[in-house]
């Protein structure tokens, strides 16, 4: 891996970390935000020290051989208990119950991260190694078992924490299932690095060269996967967010069609200021009232009959009746504009007050159905249903 494959996750997380401080700091007292922060942290950190310039830079500052390795393990197995406290405290429960897990989680680690350096201390590594430590070390007296008990902590919180999320991806719906199998994904690829790395150590134990699972296999799968169970625990958390700022929009979007149907030049009434820092649900706002005050301004040339013979050829292609309905009333919008714009007189009286209560009918159901009649301007009933009157139109003359 390069240099920038490190750092540059390591960033994006610590940028992340710094813009959800405010939020650490109004509920600090809250668990499950303390958990997110941690893990965020912890993996922005990981992904730092783990790269080999650091390494070389922390080895050289301390003067101690290799003192990286224990160092980046310690970062790691913290990250990996941070991914099992932040699944207990977001499965929810009696509050005795999530704290008695998470405590039985934290003393375990904390007890592996006092390990790992006494390991490293009794042991001797006296040869620097920014890559292949584990290797290189995997026959070492208590450097080795530094390297099997790091590793050994890391596959078991992989495992608890897949089997924990597939569980409970099954009783929940929505952002935080998506967030569940994303992180179902991140912690696949956890267990792969660590049962890779281990793989590595114990060919050295058996006299096999293994290593590039090690050094080659082992390094991108752990960046990848940090990453992925980073996403994955942000994603219930940031998606309905992202969902309620993406609604409208996507509502405002698809008005287009019908707005530009209705804004047709020489006819267009004066528009309400919006700044342009306006938010999206106040200019979708504007949108349809605009929209609704051109329709009310169309009423004079509203024409039933169209409506009617759009609705007949909508049912005759088989559509269901609800949207037979929508694209009759389309389409008697549509000739209601190429009537206005020719100027002729407006439409029967009859016919004027059956296609106004039609529209009437349509529009009542809510936004949703305002959103399908702009999506109907582009039925080929409709498009049909206008080729017909423009050509009666040419006739005529």
């Amino acid at each position: 891996m390069r240099n920038a494959d490190y750092y540059l996750p390591a960033i994006a997380l610590g940028v992340a970390f710094v813009a959800k401080l405010p939020a650490l700091r109004r509920g600090w007292r809250d668990p499950l935000v303390r958990s997110v922060h941690f893990l965020i942290f912890t993996a922005s950190i990981c992904f730092f020290f783990a790269a080999p310039p650091t390494i070389s830079a922390v080895n050289g500052l301390t003067g101690i051989p290799n003192v990286s390795g224990p160092l980046v393990y310690c970062t790691m197995c913290a990250f990996s208990c941070a991914c099992l406290v932040l699944i207990v405290n977001w499965r929810g429960g009696s509050p005795e119950r999530i704290r008695s897990h998470s405590r039985r989680w934290i003393a375990g680690y904390t007890a592996v991260i006092i390990a790992l350096p006494v390991f490293f201390a009794l042991g001797d590594a006296p040869d620097q190694r920014l890559r292949d430590l584990d290797t290189y070390y995997a026959t070492t007296p208590f450097i080795r078992e530094m390297i099997v008990t790091y590793l050994v902590a890391h596959i078991t919180s992989a495992v608890v924490t897949t089997a924990l999320c597939l569980l409970w991806a099954r009783h929940v719906q929505r952002w935080l299932r998506v967030g569940l199998v994303v992180l179902v994904i991140g912690f696949v690829l956890n267990l792969a690095f660590g049962i890779a790395k281990l793989s590595a150590v114990i060919g050295r134990w058996s006299g096999r060269d293994w290593d590039a699972l090690s050094t080659t296999v082992a390094p991108p799968i752990v960046a990848v996967g940090g990453l992925i169970v980073t996403f994955g625990f942000l994603l219930p958390l940031l998606g309905p967010q992202a969902s309620n700022l993406a609604r409208p929009l996507i509502s405002y979007a698809r008005l287009g069609p019908l707005w530009r149907l209705l804004r047709t030049p020489g006819e267009r009434s004066a528009l309400p200021h919006i700044p342009w820092w306006s938010d999206p649900d106040m200019r979708l706002t504007v949108r349809e009232t605009v929209i609704h005050d051109e329709l009310l301004a169309l009423r004079p040339y509203l024409d039933d009959h169209v409506r009617r013979r759009a609705y007949d050829g909508a049912i005759e292609s088989r559509l269901p009746e609800g949207r037979a309905d929508v694209v009759g009333v389309a389409a008697m919008v549509v000739a209601a504009v190429d009537a206005r714009s020719r100027s002729p007189l407006p439409a029967p009286e009859g016919a004027t007050v059956a296609g106004a209560l039609a529209l009437t009918s349509v529009l009542s159901r809510g936004r949703a159905q305002l959103v399908h009649l702009s999506r109907a301007m582009k039925s080929p009933v409709v498009a049909a249903v206008r080729h017909l009157a423009a050509r009666s139109e040419s006739s005529s003359q």
